[in-house]
């Protein structure tokens, strides 16, 4: 009698119940036999496991708080080095990409203002490279592109370093990594 029961029973690998064999799907395809059914039982087999939800690109979150007006450009304002206001119209990428590289906060969503003035900007990037060549490791005193302004680089914390000044004038229109590897190789 044990042997019948065992043979009209079965396990599910999802909920790990013992249910009878009538609770399974057989099995399809051809070369499944009449008997033979599936390890899933059938309330199992209707609950799909969640499959992960698909990941949307991700948006930065300026993008997200920042509105193009019809011309699809945002203003800028901020203030001059003797502390005049000033305000100017930007496209809406550059203005994503300041407020993404901290160069920038948004003020509304159709406006953002600049965080430093020149002045303040250069001091910040001396103090925080603490007036060090990032080229040469010598005494500082210009700030330098990383990705030079002619091949698409901005003002921001992110690309501008220390430099002396004949590094900076050495390295010109190149960008950091061409340049460093020139250094690097004897000549």
């Amino acid at each position: 009698m044990i042997g019948a029961y065992c043979s009209l029973y079965k396990s599910c690998k999802r909920c790990g119940q013992s249910k009878y064999y009538r609770q399974f799907p057989p099995r399809g395809g051809r070369k499944a036999s009449g008997s033979s059914r599936k390890n899933i039982c059938r309330k199992c087999e209707r609950k799909k496991p969640a499959a992960p939800a698909p990941q949307a690109p991700t948006v930065p979150r300026a993008a997200k708080l920042l509105r193009q007006d019809r011309q699809g450009m945002i203003r800028m304002k901020g203030k001059s080095n003797n502390g005049r206001p000033w305000m100017q119209e930007i496209e809406w990428s550059l203005a994503v990409l300041l407020v993404e590289e901290q160069a920038a906060v948004v003020v509304t969503p159709y406006m953002i203002r600049r965080l430093y003035s020149n002045d303040d900007f250069r001091s910040m990037i001396m103090t925080r490279d603490h007036y060090t060549c990032r080229y040469c490791g010598g005494y500082g005193d210009t700030i330098d592109h990383i990705v030079p302004k002619s091949k698409g680089g901005h003002t921001t914390p992110v690309n501008c370093v220390c430099s002396c000044y004949a590094c900076n004038q050495s390295k010109a229109d190149q960008d950091a990594a061409g340049f460093m590897e020139k250094q690097r190789s004897p000549v």
